[in-house]
C-alpha cells in the first residue's frame, strides 16, 4: 500500500455492460483506507468541487475513487455533461445499485489486498450507498444531502398517468438547458424492485456504521429526509447551518479552495472515518 496510484478516466463495465469512467488516486504512504464517492442525479464525477474533495482526502492519506454512473448521460469520449440522452432515458435506481457493485468489483482487480472501503454518496448517490449497506466490502457509509424515499422521486396521480401514456417525461437541466428524458420503464423498474430499493428497509437492517449530514437550507432534498434516515439508523444528523444542497459548490467551480460549508462537511466526514468500531 506504499506505492501511489493516480488513474484518471479508467473504464469500468457497469449496468447492462455499458462502459463508464472511474478515477482512482492512492497517495504514497496511504493509510490503507479507500473512499468511494457516488454522485447524484444529473451529476458526474468531475462536477463542481468533487475533484477538490478528492484532493482533500488524498492529502490526509486516503485513497479516493469516484465514478460516473453508467447511464448518467455522459460517454467515454465526453464524460462532462450529457451528450447521450438515450442512456439517461434508460437509467434506473437498480442500474445505479449495479454500478456501485461493479466499481467495487473493479477496485478488487486493482489491489492485491482490497483497502478498507468507506463510501460517500451525495443526494441520489447517498440513497444508492445506503441501499448498498449489506455489501460486506463497505465498512463505513456517509450520506451527504441524502434522499430517504425513492418513491417520492416519481410523479403521482394524473401526472403519473400522463407519463405512462406518453412513455417519456422530461426534466429541464437548469444549467445546460437540456430537456432530460426519462422513460416510464424507470418507474416500472422501481415497482418491480420496490423492496430492494427501500431505503427505510436498508437502513433499519444495516449494521454498517453510517454518518448523516445535511444542509438546513437545502431546497433540492428537504432536511427532513435526512432526519428520517438518521432515525432509522439510530444515529445523529449533522446539520450544516445555512448550507444548500451542494454545500456551496457550483459547476463550474473556478477556485482552488473548497467552499466553506463543503470544507466543514469534509472535516466532519474525516472525523467519522477516524473512529474505530
Amino acid at each position: 500500500m506504499n506505492m501511489g496510484i493516480e488513474r484518471k478516466n479508467e473504464i469500468y463495465i457497469g449496468a447492462d455492460q455499458r462502459q463508464s469512467l472511474v478515477d482512482l488516486v492512492v497517495p504514497d504512504g496511504s493509510n490503507g483506507k479507500l473512499i468511494v464517492f457516488a454522485h447524484g442525479f444529473m451529476g458526474y464525477k468531475d462536477w463542481g468541487c468533487w475533484n477538490l474533495v478528492s484532493d482533500f482526502f488524498v492529502a490526509l492519506g486516503y485513497g479516493f475513487c469516484k465514478y460516473n454512473v453508467s447511464h448518467n448521460g455522459g460517454t467515454i469520449e465526453q464524460p462532462i455533461d450529457f451528450p447521450d440522452l438515450d442512456a439517461f432515458a434508460h437509467n434506473s435506481y437498480s442500474k445505479e445499485l449495479t454500478d456501485l457493485k461493479c466499481v467495487l468489483d473493479w477496485l478488487e482487480t486493482q489491489f492485491a489486498v482490497l483497502p478498507e472501503i468507506y463510501v460517500i454518496g451525495h443526494s441520489r448517490g447517498a440513497g444508492i450507498v445506503l441501499l448498498s449497506a449489506k455489501d460486506v466490502r463497505i465498512k463505513k457509509i456517509v450520506s451527504w444531502s441524502g434522499i430517504s424515499d425513492i418513491s417520492k422521486r416519481f410523479p403521482e396521480g394524473k401526472q403519473l398517468e400522463v407519463w405512462k401514456t406518453q412513455g417519456t417525461k422530461y426534466t429541464v437541466n437548469s444549467r445546460t438547458e437540456q430537456k432530460m428524458p426519462q422513460l416510464f420503464e424507470q418507474y416500472e423498474d422501481f415497482i418491480a424492485h420496490e423492496q430492494e430499493l427501500s431505503i427505510e428497509k436498508a437502513c433499519k437492517e444495516s449494521k454498517t456504521p453510517t454518518m448523516v449530514i445535511h444542509g438546513d437550507l437545502d431546497t433540492s432534498v428537504d432536511i427532513e429526509e435526512s432526519r428520517q434516515i438518521a432515525s432509522w439508523l439510530h444515529t445523529r444528523l449533522f446539520e450544516i447551518e445555512e448550507a444548500n444542497h451542494t454545500y456551496g459548490a457550483t459547476q463550474p467551480w473556478e477556485s482552488t479552495e473548497l467552499p466553506e460549508h463543503l470544507l466543514k462537511v469534509c472535516i466532519i466526514t474525516h472525523g467519522f472515518f477516524q473512529i474505530e468500531y
